[in-house]
């Protein structure tokens, strides 16, 4: 999926989430930036194409181990360890990412290293994902104005 597929899903999440945390701001920086960290390992994405992940990209593969909800639960494990308030955020946003990707055609290694993957139709750019990209602006406003109202 798109870069901007994946935030629409990530501000779903945290406009689902942000009236349950203390520190909005945070919450809402750490799951947007969350959503992005899965890409670092390929130089076509975004993120990817900044040098300080070019030497990562050397040691893993597009869609293996960043790409995996084992990566996911261990790193969040230990950010809850050590920062506890960025623990959930990471995890919504991280996880977002990886279920988004697990519909396309590429698919994810969800369990790595067991290579069972888990995977659907939609292509990466296409119509179906642009269609989705739609309707989850339009949820996100909703939500949105949900919450507004509700304040």
């Amino acid at each position: 999926m798109m870069l901007k597929t994946h935030l629409t899903l990530s501000l779903l999440f945290a406009i689902m989430f942000i009236t349950h945390v203390s520190n909005k701001l945070v919450f809402f920086a750490v799951i947007m930036v969350a959503t992005i960290i899965p890409d670092i390992d390929t130089g076509f994405s975004t993120a990817g194409r900044n040098v300080f992940f070019k030497p990562l990209q050397f040691f893993v593969k597009h869609r293996g181990i960043l790409h995996s909800f084992t990566f996911c639960i261990i790193a969040s494990f230990v950010i809850a360890y050590f920062w506890p308030i960025l623990a959930l955020p990471f995890f919504l946003g991280y996880g977002s990412h990886l279920l988004l990707d697990s519909f396309t055609k590429e698919g994810i290694m969800p369990f790595w290293p067991w290579r069972k993957t888990s995977s659907w139709h939609i292509r990466t750019g296409s119509r179906v994902e642009t269609s989705l990209f739609i309707v989850l602006i339009v949820v996100d406003l909703l939500m949105f104005a949900l919450l507004v109202i509700q304040m």
